[in-house]
């Protein structure tokens, strides 16, 4: 029983809700109910012919003598509506605000004709809405505006009822009328862009053009460029006025292109936006890039026009340019200081046709002022100076020489205290024989000392030079550092030759300069100049190719008669060794190539390559590759190869399979030692040597350099020949002819020549008549061996190990 209640009750609940939702879609749809009236609720704009527009306060603005069509709402609206609706002249009160409730607000006394409608009105099929067609006729000449209130006639009653103010106001304005016909405003449009363009070009290039420049122009430019500067050098100086007279036609011009646009337009906005793109693009962009590059041809070409308009502005622009040629002073132009100009030309080297040496030159003398003799001195520590005491023998002369310079100072003591100048030309009586000394020429010359603080700027210098004292100065400075009076300090030395070569910013090169670039501080040697060599003049001595320090050479002879045993005494004696070690083939160098490590110069000894020679490693490094495994390793100064090319089989009695392998101060294997080699000075070796054919030996192991290297090679010829000197510089002479002899031989074995350690004579073979030269050679090696030292010194001093 419960149960069928429930039922009923859904089926009656749902019923209830089909019936409620059928009621509420048909009052949706807007369904009209047969025989009500229609309202109308309120309107909007449509469309309009002309300028018509809805305000923020919901009234409707539109332009006299437009045609509009308005979109009335409300319900029941049928076609013949329209003869329900009336528009009134309305005019709003204060404090007349009606409730918003109240479908309507209060009668309309009478309409307007003003508003004419003009047929049906085009109905929606729901009748909610519809479109009605209006004429708007013109408005009084007294009235710019005119507002209108919507009337509606009731149905029921027939009368005529004012709508909200809000809902049914209609505002009639006044039709904007152009200044001027569209196609005149189009071509004074144009006119004015093309004067504003002008205008701002003419600012910019007349005004850019210095009063100066012009001058300038005038004087040096091309007969164009002349004729250009001279039209415009007349109004150019009056700056201030020309300046005051463009801005103002500018301005004016700029004005009125808006003024016409906005009318043309009819927007304000529109006009902002028309003017200023226009302005920037044909009035200031094009104009302004045109004149910035042909300003001088411009401005000649508009002279006149620019002439008419400072005539048209003469009263309000020529009073602001005398104002402001009180304040600011009559213009000048611009005037460059030395800074400024060398700069400019520094700036513009691309583009003008100076040639760069034009160019330094021009620098160099602007910067003359700017610069102190210390800028431009050489140091004294580089400074090539002689000692007072000095005495001008043959090799002084040839280092003064060698110098290259024509001004030399001579100091006492110490390098700072110089006391005297000597010229080269000074030495042209002077015999290197008679060994006089630089007090006798300097004392007899007497040549003034020119000193300079180091502060003197290079003008002031270069006006010293030219009134001829001197072309050398000692650069000096008050030095008041530390404890003690001041004295002076020598900073250096400048010449006439340095202030010339600041002007021309280049180095002054002569026949034989080893100069030094003094802005950079490092020494150059100049291309393709070879260093002079005065041995010509006198007989010297014959020197190594490679030059080596006095003591490196003394190491290298104490190091071969104590570690290496074919040098020993026993074998060779001190002074053929030291004859050997001087001779100009021993001493050798490498100079490493980074590019070609592997190169075939770097490699003293080459595997299966049959060679003669010792090796002494003095300096460098080099890198050793024995064995049939390759084993590689690295050594360094003194560390000596090549020992058994030296012997042979006249010298030693041994096998020559059985010399073989690497000879250095520790040998690879124990039988490759060096100990068991001897030399014996009996006759029958000695006779074996001179006649069996000099043996060569083959490394089985490579000797590469890794860096630069200096090293002694001894070949096996003059090993022998100081071997055989040693001995007979021993023996003693034979009564019957004065001259030395072996044991146990009936001849004499060996030949000497002044060329008897050289490698040309591998196998000599002595005679007695030249047994007594030998003896004179080997005398000769004593007074050598004392005078090694100080060639030596003498040699470095000369000169320098190539770089």
């Amino acid at each position: 029983m419960a149960t069928d209640w429930s039922v009923w009750q859904g089926y009656t609940l749902t019923l209830i809700v089909f019936i409620w939702w059928i009621a509420g879609t048909g009052a949706e749809t807007g369904v009209p109910e047969t025989g009500s009236p229609t309202r109308i609720f309120g309107m909007r704009l449509e469309r309009s012919d002309k300028p018509a527009t809805t305000t923020n306060d919901g009234v409707i603005q539109v332009t006299e003598e437009s045609n509009i069509f308005l979109r009335f709402y409300g319900l029941q609206i049928l076609p013949d509506t329209s003869s329900q609706i009336r528009f009134t002249d309305h005019e709003h009160e204060e404090g007349d605000v009606t409730s918003n409730d109240a479908p309507f607000n209060r009668t309309c006394a009478d309409y307007s004709k003003d508003i004419v409608i003009r047929g049906g009105m085009n109905v929606s099929h729901l009748r909610t809405w519809g479109v009605l067609s209006l004429k708007i006729k013109p408005l009084r000449k007294s009235e710019p505006q005119k507002e209108y209130g919507l009337c509606v006639q009731e149905s029921q009653d027939g009368k005529w009822y004012l709508l909200g103010e809000d809902d049914g106001r209609l505002r009639v304005v006044e039709e904007k009328k152009s200044m001027l016909p569209m196609w005149f405003q189009c071509i004074l449009i144009c006119c004015l862009l093309v004067l504003s363009g002008m205008f701002s070009g003419l600012n910019l290039g007349l005004m850019a053009l210095d009063p100066m420049e012009l001058r300038i122009v005038q004087s040096c430019g091309t007969e164009k460029e002349k004729r250009y500067a001279s039209k415009i050098d007349p109004i150019r100086r009056k700056g201030n006025y020309l300046l005051c007279s463009l801005l103002l036609g500018n301005v004016l011009v700029n004005t009125t292109l808006t003024i016409l646009l906005d009318d043309l337009i009819g927007s304000g906005l529109g006009a902002v936006v028309a003017s200023t793109i226009s302005i920037v693009i044909f009035g200031e962009i094009v104009p302004q890039a045109l004149c910035s590059r042909h300003g001088l041809a411009v401005g000649a070409n508009t002279i006149m026009v620019t002439k008419f308009f400072m005539l048209v502005t003469f009263p309000l622009s020529w009073p602001i340019s005398k104002l402001l040629d009180c304040v600011l002073g009559q213009e000048i132009g611009t005037v460059y200081n030395r800074e400024k100009l060398v700069e400019m030309l520094r700036v513009t080297e691309p583009y003008n046709d100076l040639v760069k040496e034009e160019l330094n030159m021009i620098q160099g003398a602007l910067e003359l002022r700017t610069k102190t003799v210390q800028d431009v001195m050489t140091p004294i520590s580089n400074s090539f100076m002689i000692h007072s005491d000095a005495v001008l023998d043959f090799n002084t002369m040839s280092e003064i020489m060698e110098s290259g310079y024509t001004r030399i100072p001579v100091f006492e003591h110490e390098r700072s205290n110089i006391v005297d100048i000597m010229f080269v030309k000074d030495l042209a009586f002077v015999d290197p024989d008679d060994c006089t000394t630089l007090k006798t020429i300097t004392k007899f010359y007497n040549h003034t000392v020119h000193f300079v603080f180091h502060d003197t700027k290079l003008d002031s210098m270069l006006e010293e030079f030219k009134k001829g004292k001197s072309h050398l100065a000692i650069v000096q400075k008050v030095n008041d550092e530390g404890e003690g009076d001041p004295f002076y300090e020598v900073l250096g030395l400048v010449t006439l030759e340095d202030v010339i070569e600041e002007i021309i910013k280049s180095e002054i090169l002569d026949e034989s300069d080893l100069y030094t670039d003094n802005s950079r501080n490092r020494k150059k040697v100049a291309p393709n100049k070879k260093k002079r060599n005065f041995s010509a003049f006198k007989q010297s001595e014959s020197e190594s190719k490679v030059k080596i320090s006095p003591q490196l050479l003394l190491a290298a002879h104490r190091f071969l008669t104590t570690e290496v045993t074919l040098f020993s005494l026993s074998q060779i004696s001190d002074k053929v060794l030291l004859r050997i070690l001087r001779h100009p083939d021993v001493i050798q160098e490498i100079k490493f190539n980074d590019s070609d490590k592997c190169c075939p110069q770097h490699y003293v000894y080459q595997r299966g390559k049959a060679v003669d020679y010792f090796i002494l490693i003095l300096q460098g490094r080099v890198e050793v590759e024995a064995g049939n495994e390759n084993m590689k390793f690295e050594t360094g100064p003194f560390s000596f190869y090549g020992v058994m090319a030296l012997s042979a089989p006249t010298l030693e009695f041994r096998c020559p399979s059985h010399i073989s392998g690497l000879n250095r101060t520790a040998p690879l294997s124990a039988e490759d030692s060096t100990e068991s080699l001897s030399v014996s000075g009996s006759n029958s070796q000695l006779n074996t040597q001179f006649t069996v054919p000099s043996p060569t030996y083959t490394p089985d192991f490579y000797v590469r350099a890794l860096t630069d290297l200096q090293f002694v090679k001894i070949s096996q010829a003059q090993y022998q020949n100081g071997v055989m000197s040693s001995r007979l510089d021993s023996i003693p002479q034979s009564p019957d002819f004065g001259q030395p002899r072996l044991e146990g031989t009936t001849s004499p074995v060996l030949t000497t020549t002044p060329g008897l350690l050289s490698s040309d004579t591998p196998n000599p073979t002595p005679t007695a008549e030249t047994a007594s030269l030998l003896a004179d050679e080997t005398t000769s090696l004593l007074n050598e061996q004392d005078c090694l030292p100080h060639n030596l010194s003498e040699s470095s001093i000369r000169h320098t190990p190539s770089q």
